[in-house]
């Protein structure tokens, strides 16, 4: 194929292909050269847990449609990969990287697969993932998983991938795939995006259905973009927009969506734009390195215009500690989850999974299961415990009214910037929406992101600043995907 992919964007692509120099058919092979020949192969990332057996037939079908009745709209035949915790109803697992669900089958799409199935994306397969979304044990490398193994960070390997969507994030940077789709409950869109170099949306809880993903939390779970531009993250997320009864999170977003996210591309959309910067605890982790490219990035915002409130503290900054709603919430969730996959299923609970890993350690006890088991055995499952209930209302409270919605109110602000990812466990928590973009490399090619964060349904004006933003940086290089060997 003469048609080079590295870095093609979706329009590129659509552009090619109702010219006529490019076919899904032929993108699709490509994609699986690249995946053999660096993620199993050459650098082995190790990003891709399973391939859609019949993606070439899917791509075959949507270049016939194309030629008989045209593009059905920006995603029409392309290659898209999704986290191993997203249902598909083909013959395909969802494993959430766990052996112990190395069988499983989902019954029927979830309900953004049968979105993305209708705007005509071809579904490549399955990204690698932190096992259980990073909730089966402590100490267990972010991108690691039983089923799947290690996955590597393509611009050092020596460097985390972040989780617990490495796979979705390194698929994408390595050019694997298009674009694909994660899941976040507390950084796992924006810590492997940042780490990867690409952008991720992680968008308020409740914008998109969560119905047919093997879930973490009951509160704070939501799919996301992740693509190597503002724009194509936008095409994604149109893609995967619709309303989900089943789902009782999308009430609340009534009158606050919108039908195209491509609407609020704005290159001028930093010019007098109000943007905060939590400065009091959420560098102090950051590093000298990582702090100048982020300074650089806020230089160039106001360069465009924007008026930087810096610092713009967040009062509940330092009060937000650990909280026992993850762990309530996982065993209640998954169980809810494993019952709908029917009488075949290999696990119908949590402890069917726990009793799995005990008997086969050698293969999934490479770095324990502390996290299920207290999971398991430290919480009911009924969620009425006096600590959750109370955990629960004052994430809220610190995180929503009087963290996030008091400083933004306070300054006027349009969004906050954090570095990387270091502002997720406060937005995760409020259940408020990020997205994150490329600004830079260390000198050891550690990628670092800047994510804007606001209140609910903020998304247009996150996309806009994001999409101005990196337009004018411009920051994002490829991996090069050479062998260290």
């Amino acid at each position: 194929m003469s048609f080079d992919i590295v870095d093609a964007t979706i329009d590129d692509l659509q552009k090619a292909m109702n010219a006529g120099g490019l076919t899904s058919r032929e993108l699709v092979l490509t994609y699986l050269e690249r995946i053999a020949e660096h993620d199993k192969n050459g650098l082995t990332v190790n990003s891709v847990i399973e391939i859609n057996p019949d993606a070439l037939f899917l791509a075959e079908a949507m270049d016939q449609e194309r030629k008989l009745l045209g593009a059905r709209g920006p995603l029409h035949g392309i290659p898209v990969l999704l986290k191993d915790n997203i249902n598909t109803g083909d013959r395909m697992h969802t494993s959430a990287g766990s052996l112990a669900l190395a069988d499983s089958y989902a019954g029927e799409d979830a309900f953004i697969v049968a979105r993305l199935r209708e705007a005509g994306a071809v579904i490549l397969g399955k990204a690698n993932m932190t096992e259980f979304a990073n909730f089966m044990t402590s100490g267990m490398p972010s991108g690691y998983s039983s089923r799947g193994g290690q996955t590597l960070n393509p611009y050092n390997v020596l460097m985390p991938t972040g989780g617990s969507s490495a796979g979705s994030a390194v698929a994408v940077a390595c050019n694997f795939c298009t674009v694909s789709v994660g899941t976040e409950t507390s950084g796992s869109i924006l810590n492997p995006s940042s780490l990867g170099s690409i952008v991720g949306i992680k968008p308020t809880v409740g914008l998109l259905s969560r119905s047919g993903i093997l879930p973490l939390s009951s509160s704070q779970d939501t799919a996301g973009p992740m693509a190597r531009t503002v724009r194509d993250a936008a095409l994604l997320l149109n893609a995967m927009l619709g309303l989900d009864d089943s789902d009782a999170a999308m009430g609340a977003g009534a009158g606050r969506k919108y039908g195209d996210y491509t609407a609020f591309l704005d290159e001028n959309g930093l010019k007098g734009a109000r943007i905060g910067v939590p400065r009091d605890y959420y560098f102090e982790e950051v590093g000298e390195a990582r702090t100048e490219i982020f300074n650089a990035a806020v230089r160039l915002m106001k360069e465009r215009g924007a008026v930087i409130v810096d610092p713009a503290d967040i009062p509940t900054a330092r009060e937000i500690r650990y909280s026992s709603v993850l762990l309530n919430e996982f065993k209640t969730a998954l169980n809810g989850y494993l019952a709908k996959l029917g009488p075949g299923a290999p696990m119908r609970t949590l402890k069917d999974i726990i009793r799995f890993n005990d008997a086969h350690p050698m293969e999934t006890l490479r770095y324990g299961q502390s996290t299920l088991l207290d999971a398991e055995y430290r919480t009911s499952g009924a969620l009425t415990e006096p600590q959750y209930l109370r955990d629960r209302a004052l994430d809220l409270k610190l995180c929503k009214e009087e963290g996030i919605d008091a400083v933004m109110r306070e300054h006027r602000l349009d969004a906050l910037l954090f570095p990387a990812d270091f502002g997720s466990r406060i937005s995760a928590r409020a259940g408020y929406p990020s997205v994150i973009v490329p600004a830079g490399y260390t000198s050891e090619n550690e990628p670092l992101g800047v994510t804007f964060c606001g209140p609910a349904y903020s998304e247009p004006t996150l996309i806009r600043l994001a999409y101005a933003y990196e337009r004018h940086s411009r920051a994002r290089r490829a991996p090069s995907l050479r062998s260290l060997i």
